[in-house]
């Protein structure tokens, strides 16, 4: 199954996170959640095509956008194995966005997390004590998000960008909530930095 079909690539219009939530009418799109489950390959492209640059951002804000193309694909994969435990308890988005956030955490801890977040500290001191080319151009908010430690990163998208609460993050991420307080704090520094204090 081609999931991006004779359509414009997965990279083509994606500069915002913020794609469509729900897309399409409800009733088009609850029609297309069966038909999709039910094996219907063009009700999924459309769902596909609804979702893809919201899950696509999220990917390319987590992870970067070297991971983001793959990732997304991966999610979109395991959504078409897995849409028969789509219940209908809330949108369809959220059930995906929800599953994206899963599967970015998992590929993050395939990565071997922990040697990244060890040299976390490390990266964000040299960020914060090496002296700033200035430009005349303003640093561009996803690469001022890509050049962020991996641990800051995920605590600012998840935040700052998707909405989620402490709570939430601690949970997702297993780690306490004022761990995802300090790191959130310690990812706006830096944001400020890379971005000329703006």
């Amino acid at each position: 199954m081609a999931l991006t079909g004779d359509g414009p690539p997965i990279s083509a219009g994606l500069e915002s996170a913020r794609g469509p939530r729900g897309g399409g009418a409800p009733r088009e799109l609850n029609n297309d959640v069966a038909l999709a489950a039910g094996g219907d390959s063009s009700a999924f492209e459309r769902l596909y095509r609804t979702h893809v640059a919201r899950i696509h951002g999220l990917a390319r804000r987590m992870l970067g956008s070297a991971e983001a193309d793959e990732v997304t694909q991966d999610i979109f994969v395991r959504t078409w194995q897995k849409l028969d435990q789509f219940r209908g308890e809330s949108a369809f988005g959220t059930w995906l966005h929800r599953l994206a956030v899963n599967v970015v955490i998992e590929r993050r801890r395939s990565f071997a997390i922990q040697r990244e977040r060890m040299s976390d500290d490390e990266s964000a001191l040299d960020l914060a004590t090496a002296p700033q080319a200035r430009t005349d151009l303003a640093m561009d908010f996803d690469t001022a998000i890509e050049q962020l430690p991996a641990g800051a990163r995920e605590i600012l998208v998840l935040h700052d960008v998707e909405g989620y609460k402490h709570r939430e993050i601690a949970a997702l991420l297993g780690i306490t909530t004022g761990t995802s307080k300090r790191q959130l704090h310690r990812a706006r520094m830096l944001m400020r930095q890379h971005l000329g204090g703006l």
